[in-house]
């Protein structure tokens, strides 16, 4: 792996890790559905920008039924669950939370699709169960019921990241660029309903939360894909995976930083087991990160 791909990585990781950041930031004054359309809509702004840069059109009336599937369970509803979850949870967990979505995936692909149960399978599993079950277990600000409604809305919104990367895997395959700039239209079109039914918890948001909005919509979502996209062009899809292995790091370090979040022993210990089992479960390995493979974005 060069120096650049490792910058990009890390950069994308320490992005990502940040976008929990910003959701606590922003949700007490917006609301779950209003900063993630928020977020969703600035970047398909981004994106089209970003489209016109590169000279990409989007097939929309080829695409369309696609788009909003996959926005649905890839951006739309797992974006509004860890939002409303951000209301009560810590940057911290919902950054563990999020990277037990290959643990779903490996879930689904055992239930409905008749993927074999290895024993690396089902060690890896256990081992994400017991991480979280420590994580929570172990935390006593989280024994009431609205922080337990909060753990199954953000591990629902894992859930729906482990069914969108089923779809994508049975749809017919669509470039990657096309895929993030369809999909943030398709989830604004999504999430615009509830901006109808959900007022604004307060009439007149702070500077901090709208700069919250558009730092999630251009950074964490807009710049974040296009260095995404980078990383599988220069190294292939499975050495990229080291950035969801990379994300709780930062999610802790940021939320400890900025937020002024407790990490505790059971925080880095009860990390460290999910990602060992998310790692288990993906088949990653560090001789990955030696073959690069070209693939379409």
């Amino acid at each position: 792996m060069s120096a650049g791909s490792i910058v990009r990585l890390l950069s994308l990781a320490a992005i990502w890790g940040a976008s929990f950041l910003f959701m606590r930031l922003g949700v007490p004054e917006l609301g779950p559905a209003w900063l993630m359309f928020g977020r969703v809509f600035t970047a398909a702004l981004f994106l089209a920008l970003a489209a016109l840069a590169f000279k990409r059109q989007l097939p929309l009336r080829q695409y369309a039924g696609h788009f909003m599937l996959l926005s649905f369970f890839n951006t739309a509803l797992p974006f509004l669950l860890f939002a409303y979850a951000a209301q009560t949870l810590t940057a911290s967990l919902l950054a563990v939370l999020n990277a037990t979505a290959p643990l779903w995936g490996a879930l689904i692909g055992w239930v409905f699709f008749r993927q074999p149960m290895s024993g690396k399978l089902a060690l890896g599993l256990l081992l994400g169960v017991s991480g979280v079950a420590i994580l929570v277990g172990f935390d006593a600000m989280l024994a009431d019921s609205a922080a337990l409604v909060a753990i199954a809305a953000a591990a629902a919104a894992a859930c729906c990241y482990g069914i969108a990367t089923w779809y994508t895997r049975l749809a017919k395959p669509v470039p990657a660029f096309i895929n993030a700039h369809g999909s943030m239209w398709a989830a604004s079109l999504w999430l615009m309903p509830l901006l109808w039914i959900i007022p604004l918890p307060v009439s007149a948001p702070s500077t901090a939360s709208l700069l919250a909005v558009l730092t999630l919509g251009i950074i964490c979502t807009g710049v974040a894909y296009l260095l995404y996209f980078r990383l599988v062009q220069d190294l292939g899809a499975t050495p990229t995976l080291t950035v969801t292995f990379l994300i709780p790091v930062f999610g802790v370090l940021w939320g400890h930083l900025f937020l002024q979040e407790t990490v505790g022993w059971h925080t880095l210990f009860g990390a460290a087991i999910v990602i060992a089992g998310t790692m288990l479960v993906t088949g990653f390995s560090v001789s990955a990160l030696r073959a690069p493979v070209k693939e379409q974005v």
